[in-house]
């Protein structure tokens, strides 16, 4: 077994450059329907904070919830843990600590990776010019885990890295489901907005989001209807962003590592989107029922650093970002 400061280290590596991927996208996808969206509707800055879990340490740094704040918080401020930028820097310091145990490669890579963010984020707060830029961090980040996935041994700590970077995605894919919380559409009763089926152009913008637009209309319909997008993107088995399948990669991990706990409470997650109700939940429930996998997921994620991680010192992310603790 290799040491827990490493292990713990290589899981955060992974969550890290996951995070700062899955965090773009939603950056991207919500800008993209902010666009979009009909006349009369309106977004809400301060549900999107909330979706991600991060809304009172906005409030501790920012007065209004605008968008050109929120952009700020999420993109480039250091002080948020949680931001591209930070996310992209404690990867590259955990990358150059553990150089060892990594191919030669991934260091050179996640440091150009760095230098781009560090040097076009002020680009990302312009609307004009966020897409372009967020997609080249995506890109330059997809670039790493290609190396890493190609030179790397399946040995504990390409394990440990895969249980990081899929608890992650899992807990970013509910959340992009979730951001339609944030949605306030025109309706002549207000309320009636948060009992009705959301309209296919925000179910489209959710599959852009996870880059699942193409595998959806290849192997559900051409039509983005909420209860087939949802049950594509929480319980196919395929698709290596459904939540579903990322629950499967953790478990193949924690098959090749020991202690039982974590398989046990993995299992309660993989019940728990077997047996939902997808058309049900494209109508209602949806925000509580994506807050109940995310709760679950913060569950298990502190259940793997009490099994693995316990002999090392805590990661500074290892706090409430994203409700992960």
């Amino acid at each position: 077994m290799m040491l827990a400061r490493v292990a713990e280290s290589l899981y955060w590596m992974a969550r890290y450059l996951e995070r700062a991927e899955d965090t773009a996208r939603l950056i991207n996808a919500t800008t993209m329907l902010v666009m979009d969206m009909p006349r009369g509707a309106s977004f809400g800055w301060e549900d999107l904070l909330k979706v991600v879990g991060l809304d009172e340490p906005f409030h501790a740094l920012y007065d209004e919830a605008s968008e050109t704040a929120v952009m700020s918080f999420l993109i480039q401020d250091e002080r948020n843990s949680s931001s591209i930028f930070a996310c992209v820097r404690h990867a590259r310091e955990n990358t150059r600590t553990f150089r060892e145990v990594l191919p030669r490669e991934s260091w050179e890579w996640v440091n150009e990776l760095y230098l781009y963010t560090s040097t076009h984020l002020g680009h990302a707060l312009d609307r004009r010019t966020r897409y372009e830029v967020l997609t080249e961090i995506i890109r330059r980040r997809q670039a790493v885990v290609g190396l890493l996935s190609g030179t790397m041994s399946r040995d504990e700590g390409f394990q440990f890295m895969r249980l990081g970077r899929n608890l992650e995605r899992a807990d970013m894919t509910s959340r992009v489901l979730d951001v339609s919380y944030a949605i306030n559409l025109p309706y002549q009763n207000g309320q009636a907005a948060l009992n009705i089926a959301m309209p296919d152009m925000i179910w489209m913008s959710v599959l852009h989001a996870l880059s699942a637009h193409q595998m959806y209309r290849r192997h559900v319909d051409v039509h983005a209807r909420g209860h087939k997008v949802l049950a594509y993107l929480l319980n196919d088995l395929q698709f290596p962003r459904s939540v579903r399948h990322c629950l499967h990669e953790i478990q193949f991990s924690l098959d090749e590592l020991p202690g039982a706990e974590p398989m046990r409470r993995l299992q309660g997650m993989l019940n728990l989107v077997d047996e939902a109700d997808y058309r049900k939940l494209a109508s209602d429930g949806l925000h509580e029922f994506c807050d109940d996998i995310e709760s679950r997921l913060a569950d298990l994620n502190v259940v793997i650093a009490q099994t693995f991680f316990r002999a090392a010192d805590t990661q500074k992310l290892s706090q409430s970002q994203f409700n992960l603790i």
